[in-house]
């Protein structure tokens, strides 16, 4: 079983930056594509970006041209870089991977953005 472990959340001032990244327990070994999501408080888990596993990056509307998902194949860690954040932005954020059979959470990471 794959576990995916996530770190780089934390509190942050309006227009300011983070880097979430989010690593394999163990070598994945298949192709897979990997996604970020986020739930708000008091609202539903929605989809934030994606990158295919041939490389193609999506980007929801919220937040396109602030964030960029990127990651290092090699070693199975993912990253979502955040700039410009806004207090909007505020949610708890999941890494997810998704091959064929198989379909891997983070634990969640709380961002906060707030003066």
């Amino acid at each position: 079983q794959v576990q995916l472990v996530g770190s780089g959340g934390g509190l942050v001032q309006p227009g300011g930056s983070l880097r979430l990244s989010c690593a394999a327990s163990t070598t994945i070994g298949r192709p897979y594509d990997m996604g970020w999501y986020r739930q708000a408080p008091g609202k539903e888990r929605e989809w934030v970006a994606g990158r295919t596993g041939g490389g193609r990056s999506n980007y929801a509307d919220s937040v396109k041209g602030r964030f960029t998902v990127s990651r290092d194949s090699a070693l199975d860690i993912m990253f979502l870089h955040m700039d410009s954040l806004k207090p909007e932005d505020t949610a708890i954020y999941y890494c997810n991977i998704v091959g064929l059979g198989f379909n891997y959470w983070g634990q969640g990471i709380q961002v906060t953005v707030s003066s």
